[in-house]
């Protein structure tokens, strides 16, 4: 194609979710609210690992960074959705388009990465408990957190460059609720073959890996666990692994169906929905899963309710024996 007939794209405008203006109303206040709980539930999280010493231990400091990481890669692209269900133009700058790319892709890798370093962790924790401690100190938790970061970041600077750098001519109108990498590869002038191929095998190279993770710590675990001899010993051994593993099964799912797969076969409702899924559900279930599923999150929750509610109480006989005094 002649160059001179390229146009330099300043900014993008977004699809969204629905044209229908009712609907749009509707999805505000519903996505609105999910968001504001998620926010709410995730933040909990972290303050309540910080926050109690009961908690101090490598898999709830896993289970705060990944609290953090659904805070991110929610707020990375949410707010700026919801401004767009009130908007008639919805614009985004191609500077705001790159930024919200880099960020949701950084935090998606590294939410996979985690997941893997998380399902290590029970392995070592429940396979080889008496050198758990020793395994699994205060220094090998950091290091395994920043490599997750690394390799997340790593992915993130591979598809941002050869994604962003692509010429963009003619339409700028990007079929999605927010800056993803097929949309944007549907609007490039250039060949997007080989960039295809490089998100399919990226996103299942890191897919596999971390799977492969998962399933062979997983293995060791139900080995372990099998020899066992009480019943009820097993279920609560194992009971330390189902909300991790619930997780990876909802995070996974999706993931593998937008990525990997040629976007020969994309299909824009069903990339729009799993996207939704992946960006406003999963950051709302996953404290939701661990909390509810969790025995220790749900004591220290109760006692922190508890001891509010004590403080309450408090105040109040304070004020009525104050109000007593002074008739």
């Amino acid at each position: 194609m002649d160059g001179k007939n390229l146009t330099s794209v300043t900014e993008f405008i977004l699809s969204g979710l629905t044209d229908d203006p009712k609907l749009q109303i509707l999805l505000f206040m519903l996505l609105l609210m999910v968001y504001m709980i998620t926010l709410l539930a995730n933040s909990g999280i972290i303050y309540l690992v910080r926050m109690d010493p009961c908690l101090h231990t490598p898999m709830y400091f896993f289970l705060s960074t990944l609290s953090s990481l659904d805070l991110c890669s929610s707020t990375t692209v949410t707010p700026k959705m919801l401004v767009n269900f009130l908007t008639e133009k919805k614009v985004i700058s191609f500077s705001g388009c790159a930024t919200q790319l880099f960020f949701f892709l950084l935090f998606a890798g590294t939410q996979i990465l985690l997941l893997a370093v998380m399902a290590y962790d029970r392995y070592v924790a429940i396979c080889k408990p008496l050198h758990y401690p020793v395994i699994m100190n205060r220094r090998v938790c950091y290091q395994l957190v920043i490599g997750a970061y690394s390799g997340g970041f790593l992915n993130t600077i591979v598809h941002t460059s050869f994604t962003l750098t692509l010429p963009f001519c003619g339409s700028n109108h990007i079929n999605h609720f927010f800056c993803d990498l097929v949309p944007l590869l549907k609007l490039s002038c250039a060949d997007t073959y080989k960039n295809e191929i490089e998100i399919s095998i990226i996103a299942v190279t890191l897919s596999s890996f971390t799977l492969s993770v998962v399933l062979i710590s997983y293995t060791y675990i139900i080995r372990t666990i099998m020899r066992i001899d009480s019943a009820e010993g097993r279920r609560k051994t194992f009971s330390t692994c189902t909300s991790h593993f619930t997780v990876v099964t909802l995070f996974f799912l999706p993931s593998l169906l937008m990525y990997a797969h040629p976007s020969s076969s994309y299909s824009k409702s069903k990339d729009k929905l799993l996207s939704l899924f992946y960006i406003v559900v999963i950051p709302l279930l996953n404290p939701l899963i661990y909390t509810l599923r969790n025995k220790d999150v749900k004591q220290v929750l109760r006692k922190l309710l508890t001891h509010s509610s004590e403080r309450k109480n408090s105040r109040n006989d304070i004020f009525l024996q104050s109000k007593k005094f002074n008739h």
